[in-house]
């Protein structure tokens, strides 16, 4: 799992059959500073976030689990909401 950040949602007027219903989000990858790193990605809701919020995401097969008994074409996936921004433990090695 990652950390990024909700930038927005994305209405679509058709989708696959599976994904009906569900919220797609535009989420930005964030770094152990927050920070963005790389290019926004667009990312299936599967716990309810919203633009601004702190969320956990995944790629890959493990990004279908929340959807479990249904056939979600996803890649990615919104799996958790960060409360605030004050639980992310910022750690920064010392070189």
């Amino acid at each position: 799992m990652q950390l990024a950040r909700v930038l927005g949602n994305i209405v679509a007027t058709i989708k696959n059959s599976p994904l009906e219903g569900r919220k797609l989000m535009v989420i930005q990858t964030l770094d152990a500073q927050l920070r963005p790193v790389g290019k926004p990605l667009v990312a299936v809701d599967s716990v309810g976030a919203g633009p601004g919020e702190l969320v956990f995401w995944c790629r890959g097969k493990e990004a279908s689990f929340p959807f479990a008994g249904s056939e979600v074409p996803t890649d990615c996936t919104i799996v958790g909401i960060v409360d605030s921004d004050k639980h992310v433990e910022i750690r920064i090695s010392k070189q």
